[in-house]
């Protein structure tokens, strides 16, 4: 693992780091800030999974999760997106290949040598980070947005008493229906739509739900809400009557602006959670 840079922050150090992963066959880049507490011990784990074109880097320095993950002496973790790199399949569109791994694990060629988000999210990278970092692996919990929502909320369900507890900014609900989804399952899954099922969170709220809190914000305003699917998702939470916050809030978009605004609330969500 090589350290890419290291800085002072709320207390903590926000890091930068790089490691060749095997399961993606490239270099990844991820970032973790570990709050003041690091110092003397193990501390829970907060994730977040971003979204669409960006790197580990967008919620690192736009979200401002850091103050409050201080506060509440939780470490953030920030994986990147997807593989990169030369050799790494690509496409034009900003929504498929580099940038936009789904968090999927790709069955269809060309993307099948790299993109293992799945499981370099719930397998190598957490063993990674347990290893080399004060890090309490038996508490964590997972945040994501768009995207990483999708990600956070299909991980969350898939690997019971993984997570704590779920949130979500403007998550893609019901990517089995939707233009952010079908393209990318189709190409990284292939045309066999039983296997993305596991991969749809208003599938998985219908067939298993979450045994630990939800909260989701999303943005009345968001300017990709017909690609997110959220209405789905509610019904499928009110027809399980699983526990969650589902709150639209007004006036906001699908920007860093609106997770930056909530994301207070965000963390506290999941420190509640994890110090039970």
């Amino acid at each position: 693992m090589e350290t890419i840079s290291e800085n002072r922050c709320f207390g903590g150090v926000q890091g930068v780091y790089k490691h060749a992963s095997d399961v993606c066959q490239c270099d990844m880049t991820f970032a973790v800030f570990l709050p003041a507490e690091a110092e003397h011990g193990p501390v829970p784990v907060l994730w977040f999974l971003s979204g669409l074109t960006c790197t580990h880097e967008n919620a690192m320095t736009k979200a401002g999760a850091q103050a409050w993950a201080a506060q509440h002496g939780i470490a953030l973790v920030y994986p990147d997106t997807s593989p990169r790199g030369e050799g790494v399949a690509d496409d034009d569109a900003y929504d498929l290949g580099q940038g936009a791994g789904f968090y999927v694990n790709a069955t269809q060629d060309p993307w099948k040598p790299h993109f293992q988000m799945w499981d370099y999210i719930t397998d190598e990278l957490p063993a990674l980070l347990g290893a080399n970092f004060a890090l309490d692996m038996g508490s964590q919990s997972i945040c994501g947005h768009s995207m990483g929502g999708h990600g956070a909320l299909t991980m969350a369900m898939s690997l019971p008493g993984r997570f704590q507890s779920v949130s979500a900014f403007a998550p893609i609900c019901h990517p089995t229906a939707s233009d952010w989804g079908r393209k990318q399952f189709t190409a990284y899954l292939g045309a066999d739509e039983t296997k993305w099922a596991p991969h749809d969170a208003t599938l998985l709220m219908r067939e298993k739900g979450f045994q630990g809190p939800v909260l989701i914000d999303t943005g009345t305003d968001d300017q990709f809400g017909d690609l997110l699917g959220t209405q789905h998702l509610a019904e499928a939470l009110a027809a399980r009557r699983q526990y969650a916050h589902l709150r639209f809030q007004k006036g906001y978009d699908h920007s860093y602006f609106f997770i930056a605004s909530f994301m207070e609330d965000h963390v506290a969500f999941h420190a509640e959670a994890l110090y039970q």
